[in-house]
């Protein structure tokens, strides 16, 4: 195993302590400066600063700069990182004067989704290597843009759907390419978690002392500050994120995607989708989905319910591929398979198997993401990936909300057949002085 494996695992950092262990620091020290991989975080609140940890905990990696809106969480991020590499970054409250330094070789976007694309195509045009936070960006367009970008400037870019490096996933993922399950026939994906209801309602208050507000809302339409909008919850609200779809429906949908013959965007898809629980909630977003993605190889069918946490298995959360000889049943914590009964050989049609007690995987992610950046190798899941792992989200969530049970998308007219509506929502409509990149 590399030294970088037993440095990750080793590492205090890891597990949520901002203190990096002794031998993380010494092994730090041992890399030449011409060696060292210099990075900067865009966005410090929640989990931009939990894949700088996986980065920081690398010992060829270097934070030298930090970014953020709210000068409160930025202050508090650039001490910690300082405390525990002893090096404090950069300060920054603007992206692009970060982007500006000349001793950066990759940014990390850990903003909320309305402002991915921007900082991303930003940064590419800038030279500098991208990771950037699922689902790749809050509209179908601005992920294709992202796409073109780190294509046009020869940039690394692994977006953050970490669990293309889980062992769980892909050891699934080859027993269903090896044909062990036989004919695949669909794949259930479920997500069921309470905060896909959202907040209960609050009134709005004055901007919090040291956030730059109309900053943090960038491209998106002018609003009065509310706390339901702001950290934490601002995913539950189409300006800025996609509800449980786009936040969990992508992981889950991307590992369906991930086994077929030849990756594709979602041609066909039928939705159903309501607000169950109305009572006190300030959201956008849908709290209870059910999508069909008919694919070449196979159904996808995925179900949703915010509010809810229990689910098939006894999951909140899973995929189930269900084959001719068998069902595979996997989450982040392992997977089982479940063989059909063979009544005339009295026997199982394939032998059971189980893999328990695997975890997280965003630390394999990032080690992956930085060593593309020495080698310039494909990340786990480089743009095109993520570009339609997004348009599986993105499709139900604009037929949802144009009251459309059925839309036909071509991808290669990057266009809804026959819905003026659903076509209004493929890019956003930037609010001035932001304006959409071009490629």
């Amino acid at each position: 195993m590399s030294n970088r494996r037993t440095f990750i695992k080793s590492s205090a950092f890891l597990a949520g302590s901002l203190a990096l262990s002794p031998s993380i620091l010494y092994a730090k020290s041992q890399v030449a400066a011409s060696d060292k991989i210099r990075v900067a975080l865009i966005g410090c609140n929640n989990m931009g600063l939990g894949i700088l940890r996986h980065h920081i905990a690398l010992p060829e990696v270097e934070c030298v700069a930090i970014c953020d809106v709210d000068q409160n969480i930025l202050d508090k991020r650039i001490a910690e990182v300082g405390t525990a590499t002893g090096k404090k970054p950069q300060r920054f409250t603007d992206f692009r004067k970060l982007l500006e330094l000349k001793d950066l070789d990759a940014v990390i976007i850990g903003t909320p989704d309305h402002w991915h694309c921007l900082i991303a195509v930003a940064a590419c045009q800038a030279g500098k290597d991208v990771y950037v936070e699922k689902p790749m960006a809050n509209s179908i367009g601005e992920c294709d843009l992202m796409a073109q970008a780190a294509s046009k400037y020869s940039r690394i870019m692994q977006v953050g759907q970490q669990q293309r490096a889980g062992q769980a996933f892909i050891e699934s993922r080859d027993l269903v390419k090896s044909g062990y399950l036989g004919k695949i026939r669909k794949v259930n994906i479920w997500s069921n978690f309470n905060y896909g209801l959202g907040n209960e309602f609050k009134p709005a208050t004055a901007i919090p002392s040291g956030v730059d507000y109309d900053f943090w809302l960038g491209p998106a339409p002018k609003r009065e500050f509310n706390p339901n909008r702001f950290h934490g919850s601002w995913r539950h609200f189409w300006d800025y994120g996609g509800g449980l779809m786009s936040d969990w429906g992508v992981h889950l949908l991307d590992m369906a995607i991930w086994v077929e013959d030849n990756p594709s965007a979602p041609g066909h898809v039928m939705t159903y989708a309501s607000n169950v629980n109305k009572e006190n909630r300030d959201r956008d977003t849908f709290d209870t989905m059910n999508v069909l993605f008919p694919k070449k190889d196979f159904l996808i069918n995925y179900d949703m319910n915010g509010g809810l946490q229990t689910g098939p298995y006894g999951k909140p959360y899973g995929i189930a591929y269900v084959g001719d000889l068998g069902t595979l049943v996997v989450n982040r914590s392992g997977y089982e398979i479940y063989p059909e009964w063979d009544p005339t050989a009295e026997a199982n049609k394939i032998e059971a198997k189980k893999l328990e007690g695997t975890t997280e995987s965003h630390n394999l992610h990032v080690a992956n993401f930085v060593e593309c950046i020495k080698t310039r190798n494909e990340p786990n899941c480089p743009p095109e990936a993520g570009r339609i792992a997004a348009l599986h989200a993105h499709i139900p969530n604009i037929a949802a909300r144009v009251g459309a049970e059925s839309l036909v998308w071509d991808d290669a007219k990057r266009k809804f057949i026959g819905n003026k509506e659903a076509n209004e929502l493929i890019f956003p409509e930037y609010r001035k002085p932001w304006v959409l990149p071009k490629i």
